[in-house]
C-alpha cells in the first residue's frame, strides 16, 4: 500500500467556456475529458492534462455557474503548482503571461527551485515550478498540438499548498497514514508565521510534494470560483485502493468508501483540518471510451450515465471543444 505521488487536483470555475479558453489557449494544456460532475450531472467537469491524460498531470474543474468568488483563508488548498521543464521555461512563461495580460509575481527561489506565481481569470492561485533539478517523479508527455513549444510546456502537477490552522494535525495524517516523509521547510511569506513544511511521497520531487502552511491569522476559507475542491494522490491498482478503504475505515475516519469514477477508482476522506483528500487509481485512464487522438472533443459519459444522455445534454450549455 504505497502512495505514488499526486494524481489530480480539482477546482471550481463559474464559466466553463472561459476556463477552456484559458487553460488550453494560454496555458497550452490538453482537454482530455469533457464530462459532467457525477454527483451533479447538471454541470460540466473538465479534465486537462498531458498528451495522454497521465495520472499526475491532471488539473480538473467543476463548473458551478452561480458560484461566488472564493474567499481565501484557512483549511484550504491555497495554491496549485504546474511543472515546466527548466528555468529557461519560466522566463518564457513570464513573457507569455505578460503578452496575455495575466497577473503574475516575480521569479523566486523556493527550496532550490525557480518558481513563478500567477492567477487565472477567476483568481485561481497557481505556481509554475521548474523541473531543472528534479530527480524524483517524472513529468508527463507534452501535447504536440499545444500552442506552447515543447521545450517550455507544462508537464504535470507540482506541489499543492495546504493552508491550515494547526499544521501538526495535517502532518499526522500525511506521515502516519499516507506515508509521506518530511523533506525540508522554508520561511512563511507572512512575517510572524511558522515556516512552511515540505512533505514528499513516492519517488519524491516536484510531482510528489505537499507544502503545509500553518496560518494563525486567517478565517476559514469560503469555497467558490477560483478555489480548490480537493487534491488526489496516486494508488496503483484497484485492489490496493480497496485495502486503503479498509485502512481508513479502521481508523474511524469518515470517508466515501469505494467509488467507481469509471476513468479511475476513488476513495475520499477529510483530514483533521477539513481538507478533502482523494486516493485515486492510475487507471483505467481517459482513452477508455474515446480514441486517444480525439480526447475531450465531445461530451463523454460513463456507462452508468449514458442512458440519461439526452436529458443531461438538454441541461448543459453547449461548449465547443472541437479543434
Amino acid at each position: 500500500m504505497k502512495i505514488l505521488g499526486l494524481h489530480h487536483v480539482s477546482a471550481l470555475t463559474a464559466n466553463a467556456a472561459k476556463n477552456y479558453d484559458f487553460y488550453t489557449r494560454i496555458l497550452g494544456l490538453r482537454l482530455i475529458k469533457k464530462t459532467v460532475n457525477q454527483d451533479d450531472v447538471s454541470v460540466y467537469h473538465l479534465f486537462y492534462g498531458d498528451e495522454q491524460g497521465t495520472a499526475g498531470t491532471e488539473l480538473t474543474f467543476f463548473e458551478i455557474p452561480m458560484a461566488g468568488r472564493n474567499r481565501n483563508g484557512n483549511n484550504s488548498i491555497s495554491a496549485l503548482s504546474l511543472r515546466v521543464p527548466s528555468d529557461a521555461a519560466l522566463h518564457y512563461w513570464k513573457d507569455r503571461l505578460d503578452q496575455h495580460e495575466v497577473p503574475h509575481g516575480e521569479l523566486e527561489d523556493q527550496t532550490g527551485r525557480l518558481t513563478l506565481s500567477f492567477e487565472d481569470f477567476e483568481g485561481q492561485r497557481l505556481i509554475l515550478v521548474s523541473d531543472e533539478h528534479n530527480s524524483g517523479i517524472r513529468g508527463g508527455v507534452h501535447w504536440d498540438r499545444s500552442p506552447v513549444p515543447a521545450e517550455f510546456g507544462i508537464i504535470g502537477l507540482g506541489p499543492a499548498r495546504l493552508t491550515v490552522p494547526v499544521a501538526e494535525h495535517t502532518v499526522l495524517i500525511l506521515e502516519k497514514v499516507l506515508g509521506f516523509r518530511y523533506r525540508t521547510s522554508y520561511p512563511s511569506p507572512v512575517q510572524g508565521q511558522p515556516d512552511v513544511l515540505v512533505y514528499e511521497v513516492g519517488e519524491g520531487g516536484t510531482g510528489g510534494e505537499v507544502h503545509v502552511e500553518e496560518r494563525t491569522d486567517l478565517p476559514a476559507e469560503r469555497l467558490g470560483r477560483g478555489g480548490v475542491h480537493h487534491v488526489a494522490f496516486r494508488v496503483e491498482t484497484e485492489a490496493e485502493l480497496r485495502e486503503w478503504v479498509e485502512k481508513i475505515r479502521s481508523l474511524q475516519m469518515h470517508n466515501s468508501g469505494f467509488v467507481d469514477r469509471y476513468y479511475f477508482r476513488s476513495l475520499y476522506f477529510r483530514e483533521p483540518n477539513g481538507i478533502l483528500f482523494e486516493l485515486a487509481t492510475d487507471g483505467p485512464g481517459f482513452a477508455t471510451d474515446e480514441d486517444l487522438e480525439h480526447l475531450g472533443e465531445s461530451l463523454a459519459l460513463p456507462p452508468f450515465l449514458e442512458p440519461r444522455r439526452e436529458a443531461i445534454e438538454a441541461h448543459l450549455k453547449p461548449l465547443d471543444t472541437q479543434l
